[in-house]
């Protein structure tokens, strides 16, 4: 079996969005900028990514990061869709199980820690907590 993981870094483009479910449960948005392989003769190009984040990781995020900051994330690419003006409207975010900072200090306000969610929304034990394990990361 293959898992779905994704692994990048980036920077932010916009300050992270934080706000909370109807049941008072974090979630924080934001969307950073990839860095495409450079070719000969072209220009630069980047990719935005979508990426959601829950709970301990979502308060994380939202504390330490912002427009420009450098951030190194690990998770899954999720789908969904909706209904927008009777057309169905098709998204692909990123849903954030581990992030760590990914530039210098003076870039991230870094203390050289790195956050890690053991679950997303739907699971009450959640115990988020900061991984210096020394792992991925």
């Amino acid at each position: 079996m293959i898992d779905n993981l994704w692994v990048g870094q980036g920077r932010l483009t916009r300050d992270p969005e934080y706000r909370q479910t109807a049941n008072g449960i974090p979630v924080c948005s934001f969307t950073i900028a990839v860095n495409r392989p450079k070719s000969k003769d072209k220009e630069d190009k980047a990719d935005f990514i979508t990426i959601i984040a829950w709970r301990g990781t979502a308060d994380f995020v939202c504390k330490y990061f912002t427009k420009g900051s450098a951030i190194k994330i690990i998770g899954s690419i999720q789908t969904r869709s909706y209904d927008k003006n009777g057309s169905k409207t098709y998204v692909t975010e990123i849903v954030a199980s581990e992030v760590g900072f990914a530039g210098a200090k003076r870039d991230n306000n870094n203390n050289g820690e790195n956050h890690q969610q053991d679950n997303q929304e739907g699971h009450d034990g959640y115990q988020g907590g900061v991984d210096t394990s020394g792992g991925v990361f």
